[in-house]
């Protein structure tokens, strides 16, 4: 369970988050971050959120966003809100560490997701990009489906993949959420 000053990575991705409030601090209204982008961090695959606003402030360095397709760069001091259904990815293209303070309101199980990727990642189970298999990540996609949706396919088709694709990853052994990354 994520918790204030607690410290997550995903190095393949090239992000750390250490968490500044948490849903349990804020009775879910908010999830506060800071997340740390090493140079060159991936671009995460482009995705929205369906009913919840974010807003990235950036501390130090720049972050490159997607938005609708389209790259804008952010430097220091400046903010960007995303509101709900907003396609998006962000990521550190430059040379330099980011610093980046990250809202997420409301909060919703979004700390899960966090944790749970990153774990994954910690024991290598995600490729080179820091991302998890096509059975974890539909399990996921599906588990987190409130909070987190790719935008890769229209949502309706993955609803459609997730029949198939998420009694095969159950089967497989495969979970959404694993206890000993968010204990």
């Amino acid at each position: 369970m994520a918790y204030r000053n607690k410290s997550i990575s995903n190095k393949p991705a090239g992000v750390d988050i250490n968490f500044l409030q948490t849903s349990k601090d804020t009775n879910g209204a908010l999830l506060e971050v800071q997340a740390t982008y090493h140079p060159r961090s991936k671009e995460p695959v482009v995705h929205y959120h369906p009913v919840q606003t974010e807003l990235f402030t950036v501390i130090s360095g720049e972050l490159t966003v997607r938005l609708s397709g389209k790259p804008v760069i952010l430097k220091q001091g400046e903010q960007l809100e995303i509101k709900p259904k907003t396609v998006h990815s962000m990521w550190n293209n430059s040379c330099e560490q980011t610093v980046v303070n990250w809202k997420v309101q409301p909060a919703m199980n979004t700390e899960y997701f966090m944790e749970t990727t990153a774990g994954l990642a910690t024991e290598g189970k995600t490729d080179p990009e820091g991302m998890p298999g096509i059975l974890q990540s539909a399990l996921m996609a599906n588990h987190f489906s409130r909070e987190f949706r790719m935008a890769t396919l229209p949502f309706p088709i993955q609803q459609i993949a997730f029949i198939f694709l998420v009694p095969l990853a159950i089967l497989f052994g495969y979970k959404a959420v694993y206890s000993k990354y968010v204990d």
